[in-house]
């Protein structure tokens, strides 16, 4: 086995026939750097021509998988006046993110702790998704002004639980991930380094790189049983998630979720759960709202690559701040100066006209738009892992 050493913000070990990467930037709860970007990239590229590597391991150190890009450092960048930061680390993580989707190893991707943002890019699209006990999913960009990027796995999700999620901001425990296919196993936390030895050890016993029947098979033996979901589970909402967040804007979602309070009302049935989607919705971006949703719509008729290619598109329109400034308002009140109390413009969803959405969706001049690394011969498996 070999490694690296121990201050490295990737973790490397090498095995015979298993790669095992692991976050390290406990810290920061282990947000990308584009120095973190540019590594897993590299050795993602190495494993595919790595005829021994037959499966990669990504997991996280400390308490957090990955909280998603280091938006503290892109704010810092932008106020010493380097605008092209940002562009330039949404770039790299669509890239890698692309890679990972479409990489022709197995990965089994083990999110315990935080996974939110760029970190579910970085695991959702690995073909096992292990989830524990102490996991916490969410996509909270609409708070911060931006929008959920690499979303194309929440137009995958049943029903329009995707639209709630990316809409809301809602965080997920492990059993959750696993009853909306986020996560396709889950482990017990005190049963992972049992796991990964198993992984470690039994992989010189697979057939190919791609036997995927024979990892998933030793996954299970240690995801005995399914975790109950919580009472207050949202996926026990879904007759009322798939009748309102089914409508065609945002505003018909709030309209939709109001007269369902108006309704339980009435009934002497108030709803905690109704009452704190609706605040999520009125807290968060008016503009980044609009984007989310027309954002996922589309990505429901869109492969990956062209999921990827327009998410790139309104990454760089928000950041440019020209159509409207909330994504470095959200990263100034939330992250750097900490109020929490976003002054957003526009402030209300009727402000927002459809040319402004269009423009964010637009094309980028010339050379500008996002170069997907080539891709050829692949497995069926690696384009079909959600």
């Amino acid at each position: 086995m070999t490694s690296v050493q121990l201050d490295d913000q990737v973790l490397v070990q090498e095995t015979l026939f298993v790669r095992t990467l692991t976050l390290n930037r406990p810290r920061q709860l282990n947000t990308l750097s584009l120095e973190m970007i540019s590594r897993l990239s590299e050795l993602f590229q190495a494993y595919e021509d790595d005829t021994n590597a037959k499966l990669i391991i990504l997991k996280g150190r400390g308490r957090a998988f990955c909280a998603g890009g280091d938006l503290a450092a892109m704010h810092r960048h932008f106020l010493e006046g380097n605008l092209k930061y940002g562009e330039n680390i949404v770039q790299k993580i669509l890239n890698l993110t692309y890679l990972i989707a479409t990489h022709s190893k197995p990965q089994v991707s083990i999110m315990n702790g935080i996974a939110m943002g760029a970190g579910v890019c970085i695991s959702v699209h690995g073909k096992f998704r292990v989830a524990t006990e102490n996991s916490i999913f969410a996509m909270p960009e609409n708070a911060l002004g931006l929008f959920p990027d690499v979303g194309h796995f929440l137009s995958r999700l049943p029903g329009f639980f995707g639209e709630y999620l990316g809409l809301t901001g809602t965080r997920l425990d492990g059993a959750e991930m696993l009853a909306c296919g986020l996560a396709t196993h889950f482990v017990p936390s005190a049963k992972l380094s049992l796991l990964e030895k198993a992984l470690i050890s039994r992989a010189a016993s697979a057939t190919s790189s791609c036997d995927l029947a024979f990892i998933s098979a030793i996954i299970d033996e240690y995801f005995l049983q399914q975790p109950a979901l919580n009472e207050k589970s949202a996926l026990h909402k879904m007759d009322v998630i798939d009748k309102c967040f089914s409508r065609p804007t945002v505003e018909d979602i709030l309209s939709a979720l109001e007269k369902e309070v108006t309704t339980r009302d009435a009934n002497r049935a108030g709803d905690e759960w109704l009452a704190s989607t609706i605040q999520s919705l009125k807290k968060a971006s008016p503009m980044s709202l609009k984007i989310c949703l027309r954002s996922i719509r589309e990505g429901r008729v869109q492969a990956m690559d062209e999921c990827l290619v327009r998410e790139y598109r309104i990454a760089c329109h928000v950041m440019r701040g020209q159509i409207s400034k909330d994504f470095r308002e959200g990263c100034r009140a939330i992250l750097w100066d900490k109020d929490q109390k976003p002054k957003w413009k526009p402030s209300s969803l009727d402000l927002i006209t459809e040319h402004m959405v269009d423009q964010c969706f637009s094309r980028l001049d010339g050379d500008e738009e996002l170069k997907l690394p080539q891709r050829c011969n692949l497995p069926v498996f690696a384009n079909a892992k959600l």
